[in-house]
């Protein structure tokens, strides 16, 4: 396939080219990856709600076809693929693994970016090789020396002036290599029949060299096939029976730009009204409009909306500014802008969208017209620029906004602002709410230390709220609620793997993973971070990838992993990074430097963001540091705002850990018994584990030494499962002081899960479940063939060679 430079806005002009021979094949994808690509090809489908569901069904089609034999897949002129081609293809190519298949991108130098993916920059042809090219190119021009000196090496440019050479129409001069080439293309094409200009200029404008419409507006002109004969004997372009291809982009480009912009103007105008396809015909109408125009403005409007029905968002954001070029009055032209801003928001470009943004506001002073502006602007700044920035914008122009509007406004402005530490505008949101929204109300209270006020509103809000509505799990994270948060994650995982919602998934992967840790299932947790780190950087998700690391971050802690848990915690100061300095707290913790997490979290407790969830679960790490520092006065005062929001969030681990902290105070036995029936539910064994330490150490030291040894060994065993390597010496030091003589426990080794990769893990849960290879490649985002390269590396990790085997394994 080729990129047409006519079609880069175009929506999915590329991929039809590759989806055209194989459509035969599509009935056979999963029911979203089918729809989205049936879509590519029918302009009148709609194609569901990712845009990146496109790229998982060209890498699945891609592979289906190299069932057949292995796949080159070529891609020429890149940089003037459409994006969502680019973005389809891109995505397709880096989740390559085990397929027989090739995708080669040729571009030129600027127009194509391609991160992550091997890039080959070819060196420009030496002397020698030049002059073998020519040689076998023949003729040999007069002064060969002078055109490989002039072509500087690029191949196109040596044999054009060879070619120049021989025929006396280019001169040496000081200009560029390209000008120099199209400057001979130019003169090639002046030299031709005035009727041969304009089918050039005709197959120039029209960009695709679909010859029907080509000839449709060629009738209108006047002009017809025959007169493309002496372009063709100049070897300047090809016909075939379908197409019209020029020799070389440039002769195009030539043939187009030297024509006067009269010309040029009838020229769109007669392909508008000889081509059936109505994006095409929108493009011409637009390139042949040189004043406002309502009627062709509301047709390009009409493309548009047909892009962001196929989920084409980047070109149906180029439409739309086009067509508010084309209105003629300020407020109609800043509503087409803002429309045009939020599609390439939608469509991952921040910066453009912040740009469009930037021309609407000057047009418009209507209020309502403004708050859809500020939405985009919030938003922009949310993802890449000022959280705290978002928030306020949301919260000033929600007033301005229809009722609706307004209240999703503020709610999201006090979702930014309390990420942000921005109390004030988490109150400004709830005052102009009037104190009716639970989720708003909530956040409100809580940012002042009101947990018997704001757990139970958000606490109502999780059970009342819609099931589709994502702040169910953010409250139920912010209520330290393990159980309904990995429940709520989970399903929500699930409905983005059926619906193929591949650029939400991410986020929703990094609140489950956060769950999966408190539930000590780390494997798991790896497994769901890998992916949403893989899909992260497919889609262009770089904000994320650093918040995604406070989740391993606190397994590095836990682990001891000094080195990985600093790596990762290089995190932006927001509540991602809250959650990264309260994990290198607790790996000070752990190595016994106690100084050390009382300053850590001390700076957190005293900065703006001491009331989100991250800051008040360190807490007790805080509390255990400094009654181990013998200095217990420095965290009452935390403590007891841990103990207010454990007992108002009625969590039985909270109120577990916070007994534990009172019998750590207290010296009494009677709260470490209190806390270990707590601690029974079985959630965050962790932290269970931690409470059977410090039992048994408080009977060792109280001379119990026998029954010292009961917790101490519930706690090693937990430690060793866990691989928290710092947590193992100290319970196996305290059992050597009671006595014990038990056999040294490890982390655990032997566990066949622990040879796994995370991705082979989720693989082979799946086949294990009953899943076929083309269901796993679905859920997964990966091809059939990836999932079965998993299995068989899975299979003699595990002892087991067939999923029948699988089958019987405990997996976890």
């Amino acid at each position: 396939m080729t990129g047409i430079e006519a079609e880069a806005d175009l929506a999915f002009g590329g991929l039809v080219q590759l989806l055209w021979p194989i459509q035969d094949r599509l009935a056979a994808l999963p029911g979203p990856q089918a729809a989205a690509l049936r879509a590519v090809l029918d302009s009148d489908r709609t194609g569901g709600q990712d845009r990146f569901v496109s790229g998982l069904a060209v890498l699945t089609l891609l592979s289906d076809v190299a069932d057949d034999g292995p796949v080159l897949c070529l891609v020429d002129d890149a940089q003037w693929l459409d994006r969502a081609t680019a973005d389809a293809l891109l995505f397709a190519a880096r989740r390559m693994a085990a397929e027989p298949v090739a995708i080669l991108f040729g571009a030129r130098d600027t127009g194509f970016a391609a991160p992550d993916l091997p890039e080959l920059r070819p060196a420009r042809l030496d002397a020698a090789d030049a002059g073998r090219l020519l040689a076998e190119r023949g003729p040999v021009p007069p002064s060969p020396a002078q055109v490989i000196a002039e072509s500087a090496g690029n191949p196109l440019a040596l044999l054009e002036f060879a070619a120049a050479q021989q025929e006396h129409h280019i001169a040496a001069g000081p200009l560029p290599v390209a000008d120099r080439v199209l400057a001979g293309f130019r003169a090639q094409i002046s030299a031709l029949p005035e009727r041969t200009r304009l089918m050039m200029l005709i197959a120039a404008a029209e960009g695709r060299g679909h010859l029907p419409t080509l000839l449709g507006a060629a009738d209108v002109l006047g002009v017809g096939l025959a007169d493309l004969a002496q372009a063709e004997t100049a070897r300047l372009l090809d016909v075939t029976g379908t197409t019209v291809t020029f020799r070389h982009p440039l002769v195009g480009t030539a043939a187009y730009q030297g024509a006067v912009l009269a010309r040029r103007v009838v020229v769109h105008q007669a392909l508008a009204e000889s081509t059936s396809d109505a994006d095409c015909r929108a493009r011409h109408l637009a390139a042949a409009t040189t004043a406002p125009d309502e009627r062709i403005a509301a047709e390009i409007v009409r493309s548009a909306e047909r892009a962001r029905a196929r989920t084409a968002f980047a070109a149906a954001a180029g439409l739309y500014r086009q067509a508010a070029h084309l209105t003629a009055d300020d407020g109609g032209r800043a509503a087409r802008l803002a429309e045009a801003a939020s599609l390439a928001l939608a469509a991952g470009n921040g910066r453009q969208a912040a740009e469009l943004v930037g021309q609407a506001q000057p047009l418009t002073e209507d209020a309502k017209a403004r708050a859809g502006l500020a939405q985009v602007r919030a938003a922009v700044e949310f993802e890449f620029g000022d959280a705290r920035a978002a928030g306020r914008l949301l919260v000033a122009h929600a007033p301005s906004a229809e009722p609706a509007r307004a209240v999703e406004m503020l709610r999201t402005g006090a979702r930014y602002a309390w990420f942000s530490g921005d109390r004030e505008t988490v109150h400004d949101a709830d005052n102009a709410l009037d104190g009716d929204d639970p989720l708003v109300r909530g956040l409100a209270a809580l940012v002042d230390d009101d947990f018997a006020t704001g757990l139970p509103l958000l606490a109502d809000y999780v059970a009342r709220a819609a099931s589709s509505d994502p702040g169910r799990t953010y409250c139920a994270m912010i209520l330290g609620d393990d159980t309904t948060t990995r429940e709520l994650a989970s399903a929500e995982v699930a409905r983005c793997r059926r619906d193929g919602l591949i650029g939400v998934l991410p986020a929703v992967l990094q609140d489950l993973a956060g769950a999966q840790v408190s539930a000590g299932l780390h494997r798991d947790a790896a497994a769901s971070v890998a992916e949403a780190v893989r899909i992260s950087r497919d889609t262009g998700s770089h904000r994320l990838l650093s918040r995604l690391n406070a989740v391993p971050a606190r397994v590095a802690a836990i682990e001891g992993d000094e080195r990985r848990c600093r790596e990762l915690a290089e995190v932006p100061p927001d509540a991602g990074g809250v959650a990264s300095t309260a994990a290198l707290a607790l790996l000070d913790l752990g190595l016994g430097r106690y100084e050390s997490t009382v300053d850590r979290m001390d700076s957190v407790l005293r900065g703006p963001l001491r009331y989100t969830t991250a800051a008040i679960m360190a807490i007790p790490d805080l509390f255990e540091a400094a009654v181990r520092l013998g200095d217990p006065g420095r965290a009452e005062p935390a403590f007891h705002r841990f103990d207010a929001w454990a007992q108002a969030g009625g969590q039985p681990w909270a109120r577990a850990v916070a007994a534990r902290c009172r019998a750590m105070l207290e010296e009494g036995e009677a709260r470490y018994l209190h806390a270990l029936e707590l601690h029974t539910g079985g959630a965050r064994p962790f932290e269970r584990a931690r409470t059977e330490l410090l039992y048994g150490e408080w009977l060792r030291r109280a001379k119990r030494r026998s029954d010292a040894r009961v917790p101490l060994r519930s706690a090693l065993e937990v430690f060793a499962r866990l691989h928290a390597r710092p947590w193992v010496d100290r319970a196996r030091a305290e059992l050597d002081a009671t006595g014990d003589s038990g056999p040294a426990a490890e982390p655990t080794a032997d566990n066949p899960l622990d040879r796994l990769t995370p991705q082979e893990l989720q693989v082979v849960r799946l086949a294990a479940d009953g899943g076929t290879s083309r269901e796993i490649a679905a859920q997964l985002f990966l091809s059939p063939r990836t999932v079965e390269h998993h299995l068989y590396r899975a299979f003699p990790k595990l002892g087991v060679r067939s999923r029948r085997e699988l089958a019987r394994l405990d997996l976890g």
